[in-house]
């Protein structure tokens, strides 16, 4: 497994929808495997392909599936579920919807509350080529909601338009807000 380089905001390729994988081949499974290895690095809970230079519609997450803040302060990411979905599609949305702090590997140095539906259903095939269906609600939604949007060339910032609700982080620490889901302290 490789850590592979995050390609950042400023990079065209983000902006590009990523094209559909025909066929789960070899190639596809080391890429899961590097994007894995990749997110982890960057204490990510989400990573798409296009995140790290391959356009195409695959996504892993790895985050808590219910009570993520106990599960993140008393467990820690060990208990997390790890999620790899190629050419992953909102099947069902929720009405209900939920503001929430995100971060990005893309964006570092930023987070915002961005809303998103509070409970989905995404599909797609796992990394060995199967149909998957994954019903996620809170944290876990969110997550595969910003990273479908990656795979459509939207990312985060592009969600909030009120410059009040965006704030700067140290650089690293995106992600760890969005797990604790927590304005950070001291805004700037």
């Amino acid at each position: 497994m490789t850590v592979r380089p995050i390609v950042v905001y400023d990079d065209p390729l983000l902006r590009e929808k990523s094209r559909r994988v025909q066929r789960v081949r070899p190639a596809v499974r080391r890429l899961i495997d590097d994007m894995v290895e990749t997110m982890r690095a960057g204490n990510g809970i989400g990573l798409t392909a296009i995140q790290v230079g391959v356009p195409e519609r695959v996504i892993v997450v790895e985050a808590p599936e219910e009570n993520e803040k106990d599960a993140e302060e008393s467990e820690g990411r060990e208990s997390w579920q790890l999620y790899a979905v190629i050419n992953p599609k909102l099947a069902r949305k929720s009405r209900e919807m939920e503001d929430g702090i995100e971060g990005c590997l893309s964006v570092p140095g930023l987070v915002g509350e961005v809303t998103r539906h509070y409970a989905i259903t995404v599909e797609g095939l796992n990394g060995q080529g199967q149909d998957v269906r994954i019903r996620a609600k809170g944290l876990l939604a969110r997550v595969f909601q910003h990273e479908i949007d990656h795979c459509d060339g939207v990312l985060f910032i592009d969600h909030i338009d009120d410059p009040e609700k965006i704030w700067p982080v140290a650089e690293g620490e995106e992600e760890a807000a969005e797990a604790a889901q927590e304005i950070p302290k001291n805004p700037s």
